[in-house]
């Protein structure tokens, strides 16, 4: 179900990724700035995509990236954006799941600790729980001050 994203699927990714933006960013996104992230992954440049559906027609899409936290030089899997087409959640929740478990198989086979997480203000506490059935227990929490999940549109379009 989910494959390997290609440098074909840029402008599919694109829009899951500005539609998962929109719905769950708390900042007003930057294109050109996605699309640098998102083309080094669909090049296999330090990450990668999973992506579910055919070149042309995506229903979801995972971004992951190597990085290194701020305090050690050892490499860790990022999750830097999970995202499912409103109209693929309406067909089967299972593109989630599907998309969580590419991104574990992904951190064994490089061996590599993935950090992982739910930043959202809506539907937070379904994909919450899908997250814990995943991953067990969460290792914290985020918290956002002076800011909602998906308020940037309405300053943007006021």
């Amino acid at each position: 179900m989910v494959r390997i994203g290609t440098p074909g699927d840029v402008h599919e990714v694109m829009r899951l990724a500005l539609a998962g933006s929109s719905e769950n960013g708390f900042l007003e996104p930057n294109p050109e700035k996605m699309l640098a992230e998102v083309w080094a992954a669909l090049n296999k440049d330090r990450g990668l995509m999973g992506v579910i559906g055919p070149e042309g027609h995506l229903e979801g899409a995972v971004l992951l990236r190597i990085g290194k936290m701020w305090y050690s030089e050892q490499d860790v899997l990022e999750e830097k954006a999970i995202f499912v087409d409103l109209d693929a959640r309406k067909k089967s929740p299972s593109r989630a799941k599907a998309l969580t478990t590419f991104s574990k198989h992904v951190a064994d086979g490089l061996g590599l600790p993935l950090i992982i997480g739910v930043l959202s203000n809506i539907r937070t506490e379904a994909k919450v729980a899908l997250y814990k059935r995943q991953f067990g227990e969460p290792a914290g929490a985020f918290f956002l001050y002076g800011a909602k999940t998906g308020e940037w549109r309405a300053k943007v379009e006021a």
